[in-house]
């Protein structure tokens, strides 16, 4: 597998191979029409076919004299899946944490939450996500809670209850901040 896939990678890793691939990939082209195309001798671009059809990558018809070739998208395809599934490409990526798919599930492209989850487990991981927008030892007034969450949500007034509840914010006359982490109440039952 390794094999396969560094030669693949070798046969791809000069411009002209490139630029033939491409071509190619628009249609069947000559010999000729590609050395026209790339200002390359004929015998330079039929090295450069030679090697692609080695990797099953170009496949060549016969028409009277002139032989046409033509990619194969197919095996470029099953090439190009073989390498997202390698080992090698899984160990580099990072797994996904509970959090980052509580929230894939929550909150849309744009960044807004379209729905507030009913499970307190997930509501915490929104939560926590919603205090992003606020800092340390700064003081907010309760318009400006309200903007930060409806940046993110429309129904401020139930959101801002439940970072209260949580222990995340704290409010005193109409004047909020945040408080520390450590004592956040993120995924049971909210405080009275």
């Amino acid at each position: 597998m390794t094999e396969t896939l560094l030669a693949f990678f070798k046969a791809l890793a000069d411009e002209s191979r490139l630029k033939i691939v491409g071509l190619l990939a628009q249609g069947e082209r000559s010999v000729q029409e590609l050395a026209t195309l790339l200002d390359l001798k004929e015998p330079t671009v039929s090295h450069h076919l030679a090697i692609l059809r080695a990797q099953g990558l170009v496949s060549a018809r016969a028409e009277g004299t002139t032989r046409w070739h033509r990619l194969d998208v197919d095996v470029l395809e099953g090439l190009s899946r073989r390498v997202l599934e390698s080992p090698a490409a899984s160990e580099t990526r990072e797994p996904e944490t509970w959090d980052a798919k509580v929230l894939r599930g929550f909150v849309d492209a744009d960044g807004r939450l379209h729905t507030i989850p009913a499970s307190r487990r997930k509501r915490g991981v929104v939560l926590r996500w919603l205090m992003t927008g606020f800092a340390e030892g700064r003081r907010y007034r309760e318009a400006e809670v309200n903007a930060i969450i409806q940046a993110r949500h429309w129904d401020s007034a139930t959101l801002r209850r439940e970072l209260i509840g949580h222990r995340m914010l704290a409010r005193e006359n109409g004047v909020y901040w945040r408080l520390p982490q450590d004592g956040w109440n993120e995924g049971g039952a909210a405080a009275p």
